[in-house]
């Protein structure tokens, strides 16, 4: 995170934000810089990554799913807006240690064990290493002790839009990120890779949200995608994983899409609407469009 805070340094934060009489490498500066930086950086990624793909992926027709809230994109965008900042203070905290270079982070290849390709291997390890990871906090958080508290805000959304992905309680959202700001106080990385996967990991996360339930026939069995995690939402104790089914394999929580057997949401609303049960509109017999007028699904098995 240093190179992105002594860019900041360098073209805004020194000639027009603070004094020349505060130093770059004060420890309250830098403090400081970290939150504004890291804030308006996550703010930028989630609204602008999750517009993109509301707009030009997300199937807008999922929004007729009975499951779907009144004002739920409204409400994905506040949960999340006011989770990401105090999500953030923690995050900085480990931002800051990186900083003052207490971490495994390196500057040039030649300072990597093996130069190209450790760099290459760092990616394959940064993503299994995350991976598994994530796999068992997740499931931690699924435990009927914590859940009610902090991961089942998240869950209301059985029918996700990309602006979901970063709708977490911030203890949630913190302890799911953790892996990614461990993995460079255990192992050797290179400072501008680390930003790079820093951005995919936060593509990855509103993916999984988007409702776009395409993936070659290859990958559908290794993969764990839109199609596996929407089934997480809406059958709770399922397709834990982040990248891959590996560890839901491993830990018998695997669960095949439903999208892959005809029986996914887009299903769901075919069936209902040939029944007469929701309009071409997404109105239901009562006349009421996306979901409950009182903002709360059909409960399912964790609730």
């Amino acid at each position: 995170m240093d190179l992105v805070l002594n860019v900041a340094d360098h073209y805004v934060l020194t000639p027009y934000v603070y004094p020349l009489s505060w130093p770059e490498d004060t420890a309250l500066r830098q403090i400081i810089s970290l939150l504004v930086v890291t804030n308006l950086g996550i703010a930028v990624l989630y609204l602008g990554l999750g517009w993109l793909s509301y707009q030009f992926i997300f199937d807008h027709n999922l929004m007729k799913h009975p499951q779907f809230l009144k004002n739920q994109v409204w409400l994905e965008i506040r949960h999340a807006m006011t989770s990401l900042p105090i999500i953030s203070i923690p995050t900085v905290a480990l931002f800051f240690i990186e900083v003052k270079g207490y971490s495994k982070l390196y500057d040039n290849v030649e300072e990597s064990p093996m130069d190209w390709p450790f760099v290459l291997f760092s990616i394959i390890s940064f993503v299994l290493f995350t991976d598994g990871c994530i796999y068992w906090i997740h499931r931690f958080l699924h435990h009927r002790c914590i859940y009610k508290h902090f991961h089942k805000k998240h869950h209301v959304l059985k029918i996700p839009t990309p602006f979901a992905s970063h709708a977490f309680h911030p203890l949630d959202g913190f302890l799911s990120s953790l892996p990614y700001h461990v993995y460079p106080f255990l192992f050797p990385l290179h400072k501008v890779l680390y930003l790079a996967l820093y951005i995919f990991v936060n593509i990855w996360t509103v993916s999984i949200h988007d409702g776009a339930y395409r993936m070659p026939g290859p990958l559908q069995e290794v993969v764990n995608g839109a199609a596996h995690h929407t089934d997480h939402h809406l059958c709770f104790n399922v397709n834990y994983g982040q990248y891959f089914t590996l560890w839901d394999r491993i830990g018998g929580s695997y669960k095949n899409p439903s999208v892959l057997e005809g029986k996914g949401p887009l299903d769901c609303i075919s069936r209902l609407t040939a029944e007469g049960k929701i309009s071409s509109n997404g109105a239901n017999a009562n006349g009421h469009t996306n979901g409950h007028d009182n903002g709360s699904g059909t409960k399912s098995k964790e609730e």
